[in-house]
């Protein structure tokens, strides 16, 4: 029997598609990516699993690529919850997203209406838009899974294979690191959930594929504040300091005159 199922496609200027790039091509296949700024925020592998930092209170978005020679719908869930409806289902019924061959395109919110949705925002539990709804058993988690066209002829196109080289943090999450040694000690009992941010433009309509019956490709990822990423070994702890040591190293003078303070 044909699996068919209402799905979504963009058609605002907000939502264009990528071109793509000698450097997508060497990106993972059938991925996506979790940004902050329009920049990707670094990815660790941890006992079989993906996981992000979240910034608390930052808004995010999600870039799904599509690395297959014919059309894919990507059901694209949140804390759970389907990004097009909020419904919870199985990935099979959700309603979908739908990228051309080869498309990239950036998910920046929950979908609010045809015209407009409202931002995703790294927060609490408490403050969560599943908490809102009373649907908190998947907190801390986005999905897409890739359900290809059925086409008659299959072009011969295999996807793109995921690099060799492990996830390891970027230049920009080591500053993190070192910035986040100064968190409040509260924080550390925090954990991370999807919020709504403000409105922004996202045009949409709706379309009918014929799809495969199983998924092409699944892709999980956990996201947590730094704090309870220590906790589960995601992460390593920054130096601690022994001040008595520090202060047995100290001296009464050192040489040269009174620095100008640090301009802020």
């Amino acid at each position: 029997m044909k699996h068919r199922i209402a799905c979504l496609i963009f058609t605002g200027l907000a939502l264009a598609s990528q071109a793509v790039s000698a450097d997508s091509l060497r990106r993972p296949a059938g991925g996506i990516d979790i940004l902050v700024n329009d920049v990707a925020r670094p990815r660790y592998a941890h006992q079989g699993r993906w996981y992000v930092e979240a910034l608390k209170g930052r808004e995010y978005a999600i870039r799904i690529r599509n690395p297959y020679g014919v059309r894919v719908a990507v059901a694209l869930s949140v804390d759970g919850l389907n990004t097009i409806d909020a419904r919870e289902t199985t990935a099979v019924g959700a309603k979908k997203w739908v990228l051309a061959p080869y498309q990239t395109i950036t998910i920046s919110g929950w979908q609010t209406s045809r015209t407009e949705a409202r931002k995703f925002e790294f927060t609490t539990e408490e403050k969560s838009y599943g908490q809102a709804l009373g649907k908190t058993a998947n907190l801390g988690v986005i999905s897409a899974v890739f359900f290809r066209e059925r086409v008659a002829q299959r072009m011969t196109e295999s996807p793109i294979p995921p690099p060799a080289a492990s996830p390891a943090p970027s230049a920009d999450g080591q500053r993190d690191q070192a910035s986040a040694s100064s968190a409040k000690r509260s924080e550390k009992n925090e954990y991370a959930a999807t919020g709504m941010g403000g409105a922004t433009g996202h045009v949409v309509t709706q379309v009918r594929l014929d799809l495969e019956e199983a998924p092409a490709q699944t892709v999980n990822i956990r996201y947590e504040f730094r704090p309870q990423l220590v906790r589960l070994g995601v992460l390593q702890p920054p130096p601690t300091e022994n001040r008595l040591d520090r202060r047995e190293r100290a001296r009464g003078f050192e040489p040269g005159f009174c620095p100008e303070p640090p301009k802020r």
